[in-house]
């Protein structure tokens, strides 16, 4: 850590009357309650809202594949690849707000939180209409070829991959939200909002998709309309809950409505090392597909590799997700609050909890992988051969992956976002794909060197975060930002 990672603004109104009512906003159980429950609290409904999000991608799929046909599950799939990689980058932002946000809640300060929030709010909206909208609409045919779709493909997924772009606020705003009120200690809003969001998302897809009445057919084009009309409902609502206030977070009243570039640059400082970290990680898995294509058995790798790794495998990641936005959340508000060895204790207990699920879920990987394979139809014998390996390394690579995000969590909630990004170059990069190279270099490429080489970044990774966060560096980072009068 470097001396520019502390920041200490003094407050530029020491006179203020002081707001001990302001205390009593957020929930102390985050830093006077049992750790447990503490952890739990924000865990929970964030694992269900990842699982409710993951299952509307599946079932989109399916809406998609059974009325227009398989083009239009590659189109959506190569569409939202594109999608992922931009809005990963540009969503790390709101990793920066969530850093401020918990630990001024910590600290009890809702001025500096509601204040923090407004600002994050001015930049979802200036990345969605001034960036990802325009450079969106005119790059999709650009991105399109550059992932090699064919021309059938493109055909489908070129409007869907416009629409997404062009309203991608609704989306922003919602990350935006639902990173705030977690970090502020509130976890089940953002649950009900996803969910709302997901069953609206459903059902306007099944009209749009297939038509209804009056309404036509539109569709693969129609799944983008159905997500853009979905989230901008809710970013509707949000906007006039925030504005009218019942949140734990809210807008402020007062000090100005004009951005507030001490607050933005804040958001990029801490926001930007996670979204390098997201572009790196990605760039890397696009890396990994290309080794698996290379095998000489690619077809039934591939195909494992989807299921295991891209669906079964999710089964540990969202859990592990929600642990991770726990451990940054309880752990930021008591650094906030001044407790460091709560802040401390909290990611422990989050990465008891990891422990526990994934060798739980890994338990079925590793005593029923044939099983599992043909939920989704894979009964060949090639195919049952290599995804019984990925499957039963998944269930070691899981529990360590767990661990290692909670402590990715914990790092980033107390504000050092730098050292996860080159813990996941090394680890999520560097050492795997360098192992295929060597392999591929010296010998002959097989499924099990790459899932093993896999299982080496899961590893390499836990190690590393698990080292990095009890080296206690953390510790100094102090965080502060300058109030002024409007």
């Amino acid at each position: 850590m470097t001396d520019d990672d502390v920041i200490e603004i003094p407050d530029s109104f020491p006179d203020s009357p002081e707001k001990p009512a302001a205390k009593s906003r957020y929930d102390r159980s985050m830093v006077e309650g049992p750790l447990a429950r503490s952890v739990w609290k924000i865990a929970w409904p964030t694992m269900l809202t990842n699982m409710i999000g993951g299952l509307q991608g599946i079932i989109d799929h399916a809406l998609v594949g059974n009325l227009v046909g398989f083009k239009a599950n590659a189109a959506i799939g190569v569409s939202n690849q594109i999608f992922i990689v931009v809005i990963v980058f540009i969503v790390s932002l709101f990793t920066g707000m969530s850093v401020l946000v918990s630990r001024f809640a910590g600290a009890g300060d809702e001025e500096k939180v509601n204040r923090t929030v407004y600002q994050a709010f001015l930049t979802a909206i200036f990345m969605s209409v001034g960036i990802l909208a325009p450079i969106g609409y005119f790059a999709s045919p650009f991105l399109l070829d550059f992932v090699n779709a064919e021309a059938s493909v493109k055909a489908e997924a070129l409007p869907f991959l416009r629409i997404t772009f062009v309203f991608s606020i609704g989306l922003l705003i919602y990350f935006m939200l639902s990173g705030a009120l977690r970090s502020a200690g509130d976890a089940k809003t953002p649950m009900i909002l996803g969910i709302v969001m997901t069953v609206l998302n459903v059902v306007l897809n099944i009209v749009l998709i297939r038509g209804l009445g009056p309404i036509p057919a539109f569709g693969t084009m129609g799944s983008a309309m159905g997500t853009s009309i979905a989230s901008g409902t809710v970013a509707i609502y949000a906007l006039w809950k925030l504005w009218r206030g019942g949140w734990v977070v809210s807008f402020p009243r007062g000090g100005g409505w004009g951005p507030d570039w001490s607050i933005i640059r804040k958001l990029f400082k801490f926001g930007l090392p996670t979204g390098i970290q997201g572009i790196a990680m990605n760039v890397g898995g696009v890396l990994m597909l290309a080794f698996i294509g290379s095998l000489a058995e690619s077809a039934a790798a591939q195909a494992a590799f989807a299921v295991s790794y891209g669906q079964l495998f999710s089964l540990i990641t969202w859990t592990s997700v929600g642990l991770m936005g726990a451990a940054a959340a309880v752990a930021g508000q008591n650094l906030g609050a001044g407790k460091p060895d709560r802040a401390n204790a909290a990611v422990h207990t989050a990465a008891r909890f990891g422990i526990l699920g994934a060798a739980f879920i890994g338990s079925f990987f590793f005593f029923f992988p044939a099983q599992l394979l043909a939920i989704f139809g894979m009964n060949e014998p090639a195919v049952v051969e290599v995804g019984t390996q990925l499957l039963r390394i998944l269930s070691i690579s899981g529990i360590f992956i767990s661990v290692a995000l909670t402590y990715t969590g914990g790092l980033q909630g107390t504000g050092d976002t730098k050292s996860p990004l080159y813990i996941s170059i090394i680890s999520q990069v560097v050492i795997p794909l360098g192992i295929c190279v060597f392999i591929q270099q010296t010998g002959t490429l097989e499924p099990i060197h790459i899932w093993l080489a896999i299982l080496s970044g899961h590893i390499t990774r836990c190690v590393l975060s698990v080292i990095r966060f009890t080296q206690g560096k953390w510790r100094a980072i102090a965080v502060d930002i300058e109030m002024t009068r409007g």
